[in-house]
């Protein structure tokens, strides 16, 4: 198949994006597909007159990509692209994207998880993997996606939408409720998330969140053990436990080797194992998700799970949660984003 794999874009998670991009489509043209990398918004400049030899083109197209240790800088990335359009549609992205038999979404962050990308390939007819627009929508943003499962019984932790001027973090820093998360609504890669240990580390972070733009919500913090579950079409698969070498959790933690241990199968015992498991299948159909998703929760030491957030286009690089699980089960990188390709198509003739 010809097979478009979008990545990059303009989101805080344009690195990992590209090297999830970068996996996918050389895995893919490993298994005889004519995949092709192509960056949301950086686009093809120049394409040859029979747009369909671009998918023979050397290794895919693909960047030599790489996380950093910080997220990348944005303004840099909007300054290299030689029309300086604003658009989130690089040059001859969309062309490309309606020659190609299916796109393959290997993006994160507001550019690929908030639907808008979907919304614009589904009104194009074009077919692409995951789920739909709404979903994505519903599920990037962590305020609507709680209301949501709140409202389905799936249990989630406290939590409080705030609205605040940069006058009011010093009051309102004295006034919520300790231990707590401050996130923005629309982040990921554990950019945005604060994770205050003292009135002081809060107002810090009432005030640093407002940087990453969107909505602000407070959440009551619940200690416990980190795990992360993925769902494949209809089935959970075998769990991850984490465990950050460091104090906490954080966007190097998640991608610098050495950040964090990692181990899949997590240690749970049958029960836990299928608790976790249900909770992400609940979560994934309470928010209308499609053909995959993953879903961060934490075990309590009573025992308890409860489900932070779900993932609508987890992270696909080939050590990334996902890629794990399905290697728990005997399945191969290259197969699982066959498997992803299989199940999207499923969905769109239908």
């Amino acid at each position: 198949m010809k097979i478009v794999v979008l990545a990059g874009g303009i989101s805080t998670e344009r690195a990992v994006s590209l090297v999830t991009g970068t996996g996918i489509c050389r895995a893919l043209r490993e298994r005889g597909h004519r995949a092709i990398l192509i960056d949301l918004f950086l686009g093809v400049e120049e394409v040859p007159e029979d747009p369909e030899a671009l998918f023979d083109a050397e290794d895919g197209l693909c960047p030599d990509a790489v996380i950093g240790t910080a997220a990348p800088d944005l303004e840099a990335v909007r300054r290299s692209r030689k029309d300086q359009s604003p658009r989130v549609f690089g040059p001859n992205v969309l062309e490309l994207c309606q020659v190609a038999d299916i796109v393959f979404l290997g993006l994160h962050g507001q550019d690929g998880e908030d639907g808008r990308v979907q919304a614009a390939l589904e009104l194009l007819g074009v077919p692409y993997t995951g789920s739909g627009y709404l979903a994505s929508g519903v599920a990037m943003d962590k305020a609507v996606a709680k209301r949501i499962m709140t409202a389905e019984g799936v249990p989630t932790p406290r939590w409080r939408a705030l609205e605040y001027g940069p006058e009011e973090a010093c009051g309102l820093a004295q006034e919520l409720p300790m231990p707590c998360v401050i996130k923005c609504t629309t982040g990921g890669s554990s950019l945005g998330v604060f994770l205050p240990e003292d009135r002081k580390e809060l107002q810090e972070a009432l005030v640093k969140v407002r940087q990453f733009g969107g909505g602000i919500i407070w959440e009551e913090r619940v200690y416990g053990r980190e795990l992360t579950v993925a769902v494949l079409g209809d089935r959970a698969l075998p769990a991850v436990e984490t465990t950050p070498a460091g104090k906490d959790f954080d966007y190097a933690a998640k991608y610098q080797k050495g950040g964090a241990k990692e181990v899949c199968p997590a240690p749970l015992t049958e029960a836990e194992a299928a608790a976790a498991g249900e909770l992400a299948l609940r979560a994934h159909r309470a928010l209308g998700l499609q053909v995959y998703s993953r879903t961060d929760m934490i075990l309590d030491q009573d025992g308890k799970l409860w489900c932070l957030e779900a993932n609508s286009l987890p992270g696909m690089t080939p050590t990334s949660f996902v890629p794990q699980e399905a290697a728990a089960i005997g399945m191969s990188y290259g197969g699982l984003c066959e498997e992803i390709v299989r199940l999207s198509l499923d969905i769109k003739r239908r």
